[in-house]
């Protein structure tokens, strides 16, 4: 059984010490992966991990919104801890970045409400990630190149901004397939199909194997829109949770999903595989 491992985070702190025996891990497991880029630093060194693998390792490269000020938080639910420091999006740095033979897509981008305190300016900041999100997603139709999305308490602003690149872009949308996946999807039903119609697949996440608030979502949604992400280190499936996730955990994701369509975990991983395969081109 093969699964790909659609966002992955080898490239964090997390996984300083033990990066390569992870993915090793991974891929003696029949599990490839996608290693999904923050700023600068971690997007060159996903290129740099992907870099090292004859096959089945891939890198995307992209500013996350977060990394636009500085911020020093803590995600609860994974007990991580970490600081951000502000960085200006280069288009030109990432240009070069991108066109590695190991990028598969420009991500992960979009727009973080989540971290703003009450002592920053929120429209400033609203202003800036939406700003950077616009100057990166150009980029990826200028390298013809999926994206990936992010967006936490921002799914208005981030509707209205996509339907408005549509609407301005549609030229260089690609008609025959998705433009971009709405990574570690944790919206409702509606919000799915919305994107769905913008053009996007939605990827899933060890948060479906704890909450049943997707099972409807999952049911009905069409088997060529969607794939499964660790998002590791962060969204340990139920049964390792407490621990740090990493890419072998996503057969967890998968047979889940395999649970709620009333269908084979082989079937799943195979239809998201090939998913995965077509919308990054690998």
């Amino acid at each position: 059984m093969k699964l790909i491992d659609t966002h992955s985070h080898i490239n964090f702190n997390q996984f300083k010490e033990d990066g390569d025996e992870v993915i090793q891990r991974a891929l003696g497991d029949g599990i490839e992966m996608i290693i999904v880029g923050a700023e600068y630093k971690t997007s060159k060194r996903a290129i740099d991990y992907a870099n090292k693998y004859e096959k089945g390792v891939y890198a995307a490269v992209g500013l996350h919104p977060i990394h636009l000020q500085e911020v020093i938080a803590q995600e609860k639910e994974d007990n991580i801890k970490f600081k951000t420091r502000a960085e200006e999006f280069n288009h030109d740095i990432y240009e070069k970045l991108a066109n590695a033979d190991e990028v598969v897509a420009i991500g992960e981008v979009g727009l973080d409400y989540y971290y703003i305190s009450l002592n920053d300016n929120l429209s400033e900041i609203k202003k800036l990630q939406k700003d950077v999100f616009v100057k990166q997603l150009l980029l990826a139709r200028e390298l013809d190149l999926p994206v990936m999305l992010h967006c936490r308490v921002a799914h208005l602003d981030m509707l209205s901004l996509l339907k408005d690149f549509k609407q301005k872009y549609s030229r260089y949308l690609p008609s025959d397939r998705p433009w971009g996946v709405m990574h570690c999807f944790s919206g409702d039903e509606d919000l799915a199909w919305q994107y769905f119609n913008l053009g996007l697949m939605i990827s899933f996440t060890g948060l479906i194997t704890f909450s049943k608030q997707w099972d409807d979502l999952i049911r009905k949604m069409p088997s060529d829109r969607f794939m499964v992400e660790t998002d590791c280190p962060f969204m340990t499936p139920e049964l390792y949770r407490g621990k740090r996730n990493e890419p072998v955990l996503v057969k967890y994701v998968a047979q889940r999903i395999s649970e709620i369509r009333k269908t084979s975990i082989e079937k799943i991983a195979d239809i998201s595989t090939k998913n995965a395969q077509a919308f990054f081109d690998i």
